[in-house]
């Protein structure tokens, strides 16, 4: 037998592994799906024995393989679950989850009754994260099983008849169940055999978004892959730039969001890594200092949160924009848009550190030059420090979870998304210390982190192999995508000793020379995107 048909056969069997572990994943499901990414009824797929795959030899030490699994024991249908009213957590508005207490669940099923529905009451265990409490999570109240979405739809008005919010859902997405057709692809990068070079870019523009593709035909890439959260929409900042932790050719173009899981591409990737990280930026003139809150983003608006002064939290908090009235923020000559302005002050900085003027927030970043820009106090603080002539240096610090620094040489890159799926050999998912779920409201976070969507992933092996993963969902062709917890048990399969979770549901996208290998959710196609991790030949 010759090392492909063993190594073919090594990889089936770790994928059949991968396909039993999903199966007996137990956490819940909750609505919440954007209105873009609202999927098309899935058609029932064709039941067959184990994973059907195609291996393609890119280069020497870049392989990927394409497949599906499918699951024919897998009934999928519609139903309609009724929503629980709870409150937001840091407004205290009216908000919906799709589970509540016991006592909520027996008053839902005897008002169903009244009217002539049959519930069906479930209770949803915690999902077995590592930062979140064990036990009931909450009770789920659902009606009916119907073949089509018209059909559920139609029952849902007597549901709303009787008072009772509610939304129409595909089972597939249900962890408490079995996905019946997964559609995967996977990317193998062996350092050891690799000529070329693995990196993260944006290109060029960390306030522009571009499509996977796009970019991986613009640079010649063997492999790309969609990375980090990044802002898409005006009301959030600029979009395109990135909601955690950025570095592009050994540059820091932006900062982490609290301490969250990042993909490390040392040396063009020779080495990878991935470590929860936190940076810390800080302005001097003289002997004053001042901490810098942010890079290349809009002074008082923080996606994601997760840093000092903002409000309402802190920490992190996935897809939320969190305010503060008080910050300096740098940004660099890879900001190529016009600068954010109103009220504060800002100050350039030429290539040695100089100050070259301070005035209004204005203009835009002249190649070579640095701009700082500060709101409230810290507006004070450049007007008092910041003289013409003099200097004003800048400082970064990042650190992993252990406090040792990372250094950024010249061809480093780090992409951050989160949660962390896998930490030393072993399914480890901080999902609500990264900030993607949150234990005190249920109507944070879990249609996100616990329903079944289309993810993409970074995982290394005992062997240094960088693996790259994306998997397909909310498709009308049936592709239902991963849980957190099934893409942790994907990524072990595999044989990942370490895993993140990038940017998913329609930002998910696989180019292999140049063309898509995945099918997109993104309703427009493939959704452009803030930056991307790209497998490039020896240039």
């Amino acid at each position: 037998m010759d090392n492909s048909h063993r190594n073919d056969r090594r990889f089936r069997a770790r994928l059949l592994l991968g396909a039993a572990a999903l199966a007996v994943v137990a956490p819940l499901s909750i609505p919440g799906v954007a209105a873009a990414d609202t999927p098309a009824a899935p058609s029932p797929a064709p039941a067959t024995a184990e994973p059907q795959w195609t291996t393609r030899a890119v280069a020497p030490g870049v392989e990927v393989r394409t497949g599906t699994l499918r699951n024919p024991a897998a009934t999928p249908s519609w139903t309609i679950t009724v929503q629980a009213e709870v409150k937001a957590r840091y407004t205290g508005a009216q908000a919906w989850a799709a589970v509540g207490p016991e006592s909520w669940a027996s008053q839902t099923a005897d008002r169903l009754r009244a009217a002539g529905l049959e519930p069906v009451v479930t209770r949803i265990p915690w999902p077995d994260y590592a930062d979140t409490p064990r036990g009931l999570m909450g009770v789920r109240v659902r009606i009916g099983s119907f073949p089509t979405q018209d059909a559920a739809r139609s029952v849902a008005a007597r549901v709303t008849a009787a008072g009772l919010r509610n939304v129409v859902e595909w089972t597939g997405y249900d962890v408490d169940q079995p996905a019946d057709v997964e559609n995967i692809s996977v990317a193998v990068i062996d350092p050891r055999k690799f000529r070329g070079t693995v990196e993260a870019t944006h290109g060029g523009n960390v306030a522009d978004r571009e499509t996977t593709s796009s970019v991986a035909a613009r640079l010649g890439s063997l492999v790309g892959v969609n990375g980090g959260f990044f802002v898409t929409s005006d009301a959030d900042g600029v979009q395109g730039i990135m909601a955690g932790i950025g570095a592009y050719d050994g540059e820091l173009t932006s900062m982490a969001v609290g301490s969250r899981a990042a993909l490390i591409l040392e040396d063009g990737g020779r080495r990878t890594r991935i470590a929860d990280l936190t940076t810390t930026v800080t302005a001097r003139a003289g002997r004053a200092e001042h901490a810098v809150e942010g890079i290349n983003r809009t002074p008082g608006r923080l996606r994601n949160c997760g840093r000092p002064g903002a409000v309402p939290t802190v920490e992190p908090r996935h897809d939320t924009t969190c305010t503060t009235t008080d910050e300096l923020v740098k940004f660099t000559d890879d900001y190529v848009h016009a600068l954010p302005a109103g009220a504060g002050v800002q100050v350039v900085l030429d290539a040695k550190e100089r100050v070259v003027s301070v005035g209004d927030r204005t203009g835009t970043v002249a190649p070579g030059q640095t701009v700082l820009q500060g709101i409230g106090d810290s507006a004070g603080w450049l007007t008092e420090h910041a003289k013409v002539g003099a200097k004003l240096s800048v400082t970064e610090d990042i650190r992993d979870d252990q406090g040792r620094e990372v250094k950024l040489h010249a061809r480093d890159s780090i992409v951050s998304a989160g949660p962390t799926l896998v930490e030393d050999g072993r399914t480890r998912i901080d999902a609500a210390t990264e900030g993607v779920l949150d234990p005190q409201d249920l109507s944070f976070g879990f249609a996100w982190a616990n329903n079944r969507q289309p993810r993409t992933m970074a995982g290394i092996d005992r062997q240094g192999r960088l693996l790259l993963v994306t998997v397909d969902g909310r498709l009308s062709g049936g592709s239902e995508g991963f849980t957190l917890a099934e893409g942790a048990a994907f990524m072990r399969s595999l044989g990942a000793v370490d895993a993140l979770n990038l940017d998913g549901g329609g930002s998910s996208a696989m180019a292999v020379n140049g063309a898509l290998v995945n099918r997109p959710s993104d309703a427009t196609g493939e959704r452009p995107v803030g930056d991307t991790i790209q497998v490039l030949p020896t240039r």
